[in-house]
């Protein structure tokens, strides 16, 4: 039996959570706020779901420890960032996964789970998770869902250099070197490590995938149940519209993507970028004049706004495997990304996107370009991008785990 932990059941720790109950391996599900759907069979639908962390599991298997991750909520609410404070304060990301593994590790020790023999856990909150497990001789699963840190801080520090005004965006680059060794010994206490792309795989050092087994499970695709979206075979007179979702930060490529825009006819193109700020909004239309800026939204609001748009752009630096780019192609959109996003086995060059090479904002602007001049070409390439995508499913993503666990 298997104890999987995660401090917010991303849609990719829901996956696994899914695949271990199917094939009857999941022992308990440790996290900080959860709760089963059984638990309140009478909450309406429009309720239950506005909930966002209910799960499909009995109450019996879900273990939660609340209060850390309730005040991270509350203080970014009321903008209390002295309590958010990046690694520091007492209720930042960080503390909530450290606290969540150090709780879990206490527990394990002390018999509060009995007939576990794996634990699973996922980068940031495996540490003591895997010290106790090592102790009881359990066995260890280590999910890492974006590139190795070493890798990461290389590249980052790199586009600190490159564009030393986004630095403040990048993040990473800020991490404590306590924080970055406590990364290093979670993977050297690992058994099993689990990556979701080949550039996550990689990114490894040597020495660990030439002793460790590592398993490669892509992500699956998110559903996309909204209508087609807007004609795209002819200009209509009206500019291309092409897309970026997610964190407004060079980690990301946006800062190449702004190059590019400015390389491209501003007649042809209109530029949209919906995300979270790292900085204020000004700042950034400071760099680029003129894009439309839309807020983060809810799911079912960001697939309307990808249907308004004809081309996705992500050309990330640093990645796992960006789920926002399956979403775009599930919505029918060709994609321009790079191989560090994560893309490069769901991307063929010319059927349903184009694959770019990072720090390439030549390279994204002739792409795009290529869209706005062949418009009678993108509706062949989005049901292209829309059958790929199609391809790449949760419980198979979650089936590969368990299959892995199981050898």
């Amino acid at each position: 039996m298997i104890l999987l932990t995660h401090p917010f059941g991303n849609a990719n720790v829901r996956a696994v959570l899914d695949a271990l109950h199917r094939h009857n391996l999941l022992a308990r599900f440790v996290t900080t706020i959860g709760w089963s759907n059984e638990s309140y069979p009478d909450l309406a639908p429009k309720i239950r779901g506005a909930l966002r962390r209910n799960y499909d599991l009995s109450a019996n298997k879900i273990d939660i420890h609340p209060f850390r991750e309730s005040v991270r909520l509350l203080a970014g609410r009321f903008g209390l960032t002295s309590l958010t404070k990046h690694e520091t304060g007492w209720a930042s990301i960080d503390q909530v996964w450290q606290s969540l593994d150090r709780e879990t590790a206490r527990r394990l020790r002390r018999g509060k789970f009995p007939n576990v023999r794996c634990v699973y856990a996922y980068e940031d909150c495996a540490e003591q998770i895997f010290l106790a497990a090592s102790e009881l001789g359990l066995k260890r699963v280590y999910d890492l869902p974006i590139a190795y840190w070493e890798t990461a801080q290389h590249l980052l520090r790199e586009e600190a250099e490159r564009y030393p005004d986004w630095e403040p965006t990048l993040g990473a680059t800020r991490d404590s070197q306590t924080k970055l060794s406590r990364k290093t010994r979670e993977l050297e206490l690992a058994e099993l490590v689990i990556c979701p792309s080949k550039f996550v795989l990689e990114s490894l050092p040597e020495q660990i995938r030439a002793k460790k087994p590592c398993l490669v499970a892509p992500f699956g695709t998110p559903v996309c149940e909204l209508a087609e979206q807007r004609s795209t075979t002819t200009n209509g007179g009206r500019p291309l519209r092409v897309l970026f979702a997610g964190a407004l930060t060079q980690r990301k490529g946006l800062a190449d993507l702004f190059a590019a825009m400015k390389l491209l006819d501003s007649t042809k193109v209109e530029f949209v970028v919906m995300g979270s700020l790292i900085k204020p909004l000004n700042w950034y239309r400071q760099r680029l004049p003129g894009f439309i800026y839309e807020r983060p939204r809810p799911h079912a609001a960001v697939l309307q706004l990808m249907h308004t748009c004809d081309v996705f752009v992500l050309p990330s630096i640093v990645e796992g495997r960006a789920l926002v780019q399956q979403e775009a192609m599930a919505c029918g959109l060709p994609v321009i990304a790079t191989r560090n996003a994560g893309a490069d086995d769901l991307i063929v060059d010319g059927q349903n996107g184009f694959l770019v090479p990072i720090r390439s904002p030549e390279r994204i602007a002739e792409k795009i370009n290529w869209f706005a001049e062949s418009r009678s070409r993108i509706a062949g390439m989005a049901i292209a991008a829309k059958k790929r995508a199609s391809e790449f499913t949760w419980e198979a993503y979650g089936d590969a785990i368990v299959a892995a666990i199981r050898d």
